[in-house]
C-alpha cells in the first residue's frame, strides 16, 4: 500500500437529518478540506432522526471500504458496538457535529460544540433581561439528539437561580407545523415573552411567529445556529441573539485528522467548535461570511 501522501483515501460523513441546511457550511468544510488534504469525501446520513439507520450506514460505510469514518454520535450510547466494530477493522472514526462526552466511546477524537457550557453561554448573555419567576418556552427541534438536551440544561442551569419556569415543545422541521406548535404555546400562556431555541430549525421558526403574530407582545428570542433567516431576524431584534457553533470546522477538521493518522500515524484530537454570540453588532460581518458558506 503507497504510504504518506500517495495513500488514496476515501471517508465517509455520516449523519441525521442529511438534507438540512444546517449542513451547508460543514459539507464546504468538508469539500475545502478533501481538496487539500488529497482525498475523497461522501456525505451520508438519514433523512430524519433514525439512530437504528445511521448505525447501520456506519456498518455500510466499512463494508464498502471506506478508509475512514467521520460520524454525529447524537446517542451517546447507540453507536458504541459500531464504532469499535469499526476501529476494531482498520478504520478509524472521529465524532463531528455532536461528540458522546457523556460515555466512554471508541472514536478517536470529537469535534464539536460543549452543549451545555454553549446553553450556560446563552443563557447568561440574556439572563439581566428575564425577572424572577418567568414562564420562558424552550424548543427542540427533534427528540433523542443529545446535543439538544444538553444545550436545554445548560440553559436552566444558567437560569435556576432566577426560578424560571419552563414549557418545552418538540417542533420538528417541517415549517408550517412548528410554527403552529410555536404558536399555539404562545396564546396558551400570554405572559410567555422569551422563547429559547435549541438549533436552527426552532430557533429561525419562532423568530418567524413572533414577527407575524405576536410582534405587539413584547417577545423575543435567544437560540442556536444560524441561517439567512435567522440573521435577518437578529438584524430586526425578534431574535437578540444566536449561538455560532462554527459548522465549517466541523466538516473540514475531521478530513484533516482522519488524513495525518491514516498518512502519518498523528492522533486526532478533540477541538471545541465554540458558542460565540452572534447578535446585533457583529450580524452584518457574519452575514457576509454566510453567503460565502463559512458561517
Amino acid at each position: 500500500m503507497p504510504a504518506g501522501d500517495e495513500m488514496p483515501l476515501r471517508f465517509a460523513f455520516i449523519t441525521c437529518c442529511k438534507d438540512s441546511p444546517f449542513y451547508e457550511p460543514v459539507k464546504k468544510g468538508m469539500c475545502d478540506a478533501a481538496k487539500k488534504m488529497g482525498v475523497t469525501c461522501d456525505w451520508l446520513g438519514t433523512e430524519g432522526v433514525d439512530i437504528p439507520a445511521q448505525a447501520a450506514l456506519v456498518r455500510r460505510a466499512v463494508a464498502d471500504g471506506y478508509n475512514g469514518i467521520a460520524l454525529s454520535i447524537i446517542d451517546p450510547k447507540a453507536f458504541d458496538a459500531v464504532i469499535k466494530e469499526a476501529i476494531k477493522r482498520g478504520v478509524p472514526v472521529v465524532a463531528f457535529n455532536v461528540d458522546d462526552n457523556a460515555t466512554p466511546n471508541a472514536r478517536l477524537s470529537g469535534i464539536s460544540q460543549r452543549f451545555v457550557e454553549a446553553g450556560n453561554t446563552l443563557a447568561g448573555r440574556v439572563a439581566a433581561d428575564i425577572p424572577r419567576n418567568a414562564h420562558v418556552l424552550a424548543m427542540l427541534h427533534d427528540r433523542g439528539i443529545s446535543a439538544l438536551d444538553e444545550r436545554l440544561r445548560g440553559m436552566q442551569e444558567a437560569l435556576k437561580e432566577k426560578n424560571v419556569r419552563w414549557t418545552v415543545v418538540v417542533t420538528g422541521i417541517d415549517a408550517a407545523k412548528a410554527d403552529k406548535l410555536i404558536a399555539d404555546a404562545l396564546r396558551q400562556d400570554p405572559e410567555i415573552r422569551v422563547a429559547f431555541g435549541t438549533g436552527q430549525a426552532d430557533t429561525e421558526a419562532a423568530g418567524r411567529v413572533i414577527e407575524k403574530q405576536f410582534a405587539d407582545r413584547g417577545c423575543w428570542v435567544a437560540g442556536f445556529d444560524l441561517s439567512p433567516e435567522i440573521l435577518r431576524l437578529i438584524k430586526t431584534g425578534r431574535i437578540r441573539c444566536s449561538v455560532d457553533q462554527q459548522p465549517y470546522i466541523q466538516g473540514f477538521y475531521p478530513v484533516v485528522q482522519l488524513a495525518h493518522y491514516l498518512r502519518y500515524g498523528i492522533r486526532p484530537s478533540n477541538i471545541d467548535a465554540g458558542a460565540t454570540i452572534v447578535d446585533g453588532t457583529n450580524v452584518d460581518r457574519v452575514i457576509e461570511l454566510a453567503k460565502k458558506k463559512y458561517r
